[in-house]
């Protein structure tokens, strides 16, 4: 015995050496270094039981002891004299060396109707898109797309053999993408009339006329005019075999299976006086033959009490499978179901996550819009009838401005304009103190009233104090001249390397600003009308190799107002003279509010409550969060005081906004004074939550010169949406309204109605298709909605907001940890695009990347597709390539060190895409993470799928592989709930092996 030891150690190889080298790699912490299934070992034991990593088994014999020479697929078996290999089932050979059977290489396929893959000790079956695999795990069955949001179809929705088609009702014909219905037109040859003849896509002719074509996988007949399906929509109808012929497909089915009277379904052949139903494609039985004598022995345990499953009983051959509705996952009992909670997960939602059993909501803070399911922009409402502005209306972030003609101001209802004089200068209110005190600065903002704060994404804040003077000049007169002398506008920036963007609530300062107006030669006054305080932080750029730095930099800017000071005016210094002198001393007050930003000795009084403007976050004691301005603790919890309210700093609570007064913004900390006319009547209660709660104004369709009561209707011709309003919106064009008072522009008599993805042009009078980037999801209107934030379209004509997509390449590459994720994900990619990234792991280490499902339309031929190689090279080590949809798993190592990643959509159809996690780990683990993610039973059970799927888990897999310190942040507890028994059962052979001591 002991020479056949010194004979295994010898032959061993490279493989024991690896093994010893992670065994000292990480000395007294080794037990931490193969991830969380070390965990999974010890406390799988029985309670009050543990085993020592080292001591998995007391038995000497052989096999235990690592003494055999078998192979890796094979199993050992003492006996009394030695031991005996025996290849496992699935793989041939005598024990020592064992192959792999290639269960489809046969004239069955494997009992695969549709595709049979060869995985080692095992294969699958799976099927075309369309179908979807019966219990057998053998035969295909159609899936009726239509059970699930009406297959997405606008009017209905018809469920085909493989596939469905959108049909539109009486008056309407089906659009391009294939799903949505325009309104047929009456005149002309072209697309939108009713007779163009197309049986399926409508183009006009460059010469005029139409041209025909077909949704892919069709061919357009020799008329030019009806499609002809081929085998590649849908297999051609056909539930197993399609050929192509000149009339069509032609189907057959699996040997073990005949055609149906139909000719196109198929039954199996001992079942064939099944009676066949049209809804069911294949009513005959779905099991096959081998698995069938089986099951006649086989106790259905699903029968009894739904096999004490939560949701799904699925029974196998002498046991049974318990799995979960989408949106819950299987716990540890691996027979209860609990809700995922989404909003758990970091990236669910930039704004707003709101979980429900089973699925998930998210939503957008005031001003952004939703796209991609999960992603917030900025919404320009500017493209929607200009914001309602009269004059100019100009877009900000999580918000707008109207903004009037030279010689105008804003109305109380901030979009009307009316006349103004120079008289209607606004006093400052604003002051900006720099002192200097014990050799250092210190400078303090104050705004007493009218303070609007914006909460804008990644942490950003806007602060604006006062209103901002009008800017837009459409004639030049000796009155603006004088204006823009008056009016001085600067901006000021800061940038920092690092930090985060947070306001602090802070009782301070009253006693300084008492040293300010006695000292005047060490104190700087400036006065103000409108200020602008943004803090904006975000991640660093990209580094070397495409990396993201983890540090963030923060930007704050200042944009100031004033009004030159019109008493140093003399008959030696005229106005532009005395501009000249405020903004030197502007200047000043600048240079020295810099230094103290730097300093961070920067603060703000906003109505009556004092902050630090810091850059870092401060320290939270204990567990209660700090909260910002306007937000209160609820629960531990930070919220925005609500609409109709204002946060009250001494109170510290959201109170309800006095009488007189309104808040329609949430976490402000401030109410508007209600606008009135002279006589302060038709007051409403405290808590109004918007200007329209206030009372007395005129109702939508009508106006009056105040914007209150009594009020005309809107004149023949013009239309106004909104109350308070002191003028109408022209229809434009010379169109007229059939009444008067009309609140919308469809009420406007055009020459021809528009439908969804267009807007009408009133000087042609033409229906428009929206541009690139804009949509309308409405009929008859004047105008195309700018998608939010940075998205765009694929194409114009864009009928709705899901159209919008980011074209913005996702994910962040770490040297240990990160993920790569399609443009718009969750929602589908753009057309046309193409991204790269490029991991570069760190010396000694390689990469394990997870699939979890992709999704890419197997209908443009490979239009659409997803490589991982070593280089950009086409003739480099390929890792991973696929163009189809893929919703299990999948779990591999990279081929080669690095991994260049390249994904490309063509103009064609779109899907979901991806998003793929990957971690790097220590090289001397290579053999046993290939040993794990090779094995078919990782992806065999659903269980062991949704594993693969879960967030979390995965998190806690890669924290561990790529740190394992990290192993001993997880308790006995947290494993257990981790991971379902048959998971630990599957690996634990795995870490035994890799384990097993050798002396």
């Amino acid at each position: 015995m002991q020479r056949q030891r010194q004979q295994h150690e010898v032959g061993g190889g490279r493989r024991h050496t690896a093994r010893a080298n992670a065994r000292r790699s990480m000395g007294s912490e080794y037990c931490c270094t193969v991830l969380l299934p070390l965990l999974l070992l010890s406390t799988a034991s029985a309670p009050g039981q543990v085993r020592a990593v080292g001591l998995l088994s007391l038995d000497v014999d052989e096999c235990t002891q690592g003494l055999d020479d078998c192979h890796a697929d094979a199993i050992c078996q003492n006996t009394p004299k030695l031991y005996k290999c025996t290849c496992k089932p699935g793989f041939s050979g005598e024990g020592k060396t064992c192959r792999d059977i290639d269960e489809c290489d046969n004239d069955f396929n494997g009992g695969c109707v549709h595709e049979c893959f060869n995985i080692p000790g095992n294969y699958r079956c799976a099927c075309y898109d369309g179908f979807m695999l019966a219990q057998d795990g053998h035969n295909c069955l159609d899936t009726d797309e239509c059970l699930l949001n009406n297959g997405g179809c606008q009017h209905a929705c018809v469920n085909t053999v493989g596939s469905y088609e959108c049909r539109c009702n009486d008056g309407f014909f089906l659009s391009d993408n294939q799903h949505t219905c325009i309104h047929r037109s009456e005149e002309g040859m072209n697309c939108m009339n009713k007779d163009h003849g197309c049986a399926h896509i409508c183009k006009e002719a460059p010469k005029g006329g139409v041209a025909c074509e077909c949704r892919p996988g069709f061919e357009l007949a020799r008329n030019q005019r009806d499609c002809i399906l081929t085998c590649n929509h849908g297999n051609g109808g056909c539930q197993h075999v399609c050929e192509d012929a000149d009339d069509g497909p032609v189907c057959g089915c699996h040997p073990e299976y005949t055609l149906q009277s139909d000719r196109k379904t198929c039954v199996e052949k001992e079942e064939t006086t099944t009676e066949f139903s049209e809804n069911n494609a294949t009513a005959g039985a779905d099991v096959d033959k081998r698995v069938k004598r089986r099951l006649l022995m086989d106790i259905d345990e699903c029968q009894t009490s739904n096999g004490g499953c939560d949701h799904f009983c699925r029974n196998t051959v002498g046991s049974f499978d318990c799995s979960c509705k989408k949106g819950f996952k299987l716990l540890t009992d691996e027979k209860s179901c609990q809700d995922i909670d989404e909003c758990s997960f970091e990236r669910t939602c930039d704004h707003i996550c709101i979980n429900y059993p089973g699925t998930f909501e998210c939503s957008c803070k005031k001003g952004f819009g939703l796209y991609g399911f999960t992603h917030c922009g900025d919404i320009n409402e500017c493209s929607i009838n200009n914001g309602g502005c009269q004059h100019t209306c100009l877009n900000t972030l999580g918000g707008y401005e109207c903004h009037c003609d030279a010689g105008q101001k804003l109305h109380w209802n901030k979009k009307d304009c009316v006349e103004r004089s120079l008289s209607d200068v606004i006093l400052p209110k604003i002051s900006l103190h720099c002192i200097k005190t014990g050799g250092n600065n210190r400078c303090f903002l104050i705004c007493p009233s009218d303070v609007h704060l914006i909460s804008g994404v990644d942490d950003s804040y806007t602060i604006k104090c006062g209103r901002p003077s009008f800017k837009k000049k459409t004639h030049y007169t000796n009155e603006s001249a004088v204006l823009d002398l008056l009016i001085i506008r600067t901006s000021v920036s800061f940038k920092f390397n690092e930090g985060k963007c947070n306001l602090k609530k802070r009782k301070m300062f009253q006693d300084a600003l008492h040293h300010i107006m006695p000292d005047q030669h060490n104190s700087i006054t400036k006065n103000f009308y409108f200020v602008n305080l943004t803090c904006s932080s975000g991640k660093r750029p990209l580094g070397d190799h495409g990396r993201l730095k983890a540090s963030r930099e923060v930007f704050i800017s200042m944009d100031f107002e004033l009004e030159t000071n019109q008493k140093e005016v003399t008959e030696t210094c005229n106005l532009s003279c005395a501009r000249k002198r405020t903004e030197k001393r502007l200047r000043k007050a600048i240079r020295t509010l810099r230094r103290v930003v730097n300093k961070e000795q920067f603060h703000i009084r906003l109505s009556g409550v004092d902050h630090d403007v810091v850059r870092k976050p401060p320290r939270v004691l204990g567990t209660q969060e700090l909260c910002g301005p306007g937000q209160r603790h609820i629960s531990s919890k930070c919220a925005s005081c609500s609409v109709g309210t204002y946060y009250d700093g001494e109170r510290e609570g959201c109170i309800l906004c006095p009488n007189g007064t309104y808040q329609d913004n949430e976490g402000q900390i401030t109410c508007e004074p209600c606008p009135h006319p002279q006589n302060n009547r038709n007051q409403k209660t405290a808590g109004s939550r918007s200007v329209s709660e206030c009372g007395g104004q005129c109702s939508p369709g009508e106006y009056s010169s105040d914007g209150f009561k009594p009020c005309l209707p809107c004149p023949f011709g013009t239309y106004q949406p909104e109350p308070g309003r002191t003028s109408c919106f022209t229809c434009g064009g010379g169109l007229m309204t059939k009444l008067n008072g009309a609140t919308v522009f469809q009420e406007c008599e055009t020459k021809v109605q528009c439908s969804p993805g267009h807007f009408y042009n009133t000087t042609t009078h033409r229906c428009i298709r929206c541009p690139l980037g804009t949509y309308q999801p409405e009929f008859g209107q004047s105008y195309c909605i700018a998608c939010p934030g940075n998205t765009t379209t694929d194409y114009d004509g864009s009928t709705n907001v899901t159209h919008c997509k980011d074209r913005h390449c996702g994910g962040e590459l770490g040297e240990f940890t990160g993920y790569i994720e399609s443009p718009n994900y969750p929602g589908n990619y753009p057309a046309n695009t193409e991204c790269t990234w490029t991991i570069h792991p760190p010396p000694k280490r390689r990469i394990l990347i997870v699939v979890p499902e992709i999704f890419l339309p197997i209908e443009d031929e490979c239009g659409d597709y997803l490589v991982m190689r070593k280089s950009s090279s086409s003739n480099s080590v390929t890792t991973y390539e696929t163009c189809q949809t893929y919703e299990r798993p999948i779990a591999f190592t990279s081929r080669s060190k690095k991994l260049w990643i390249q994904f490309k959509s063509n103009e064609g159809n779109s899907a979901k895409g991806f998003q793929v996690p990957y971690v790097t780990y220590d090289e001397d683990y290579q053999e046993l993470i290939e040993d794990i993610v090779r094995d078919g039973r990782l992806y065999a059970s659903e269980n062991h799928q949704e594993i693969l799927k879960d967030k979390k888990l995965i998190k806690a897999l890669f924290d561990v592989l790529a740190h394992p310190q990290n192993y001993f942040k997880y308790t006995v507890q947290e494993s257990r709930e981790m991971f379902p028994r048959s998971f630990i059962r599957l690996l634990r052979s795995k870490v035994s092996r890799f384990l097993r001591p050798y002396k």
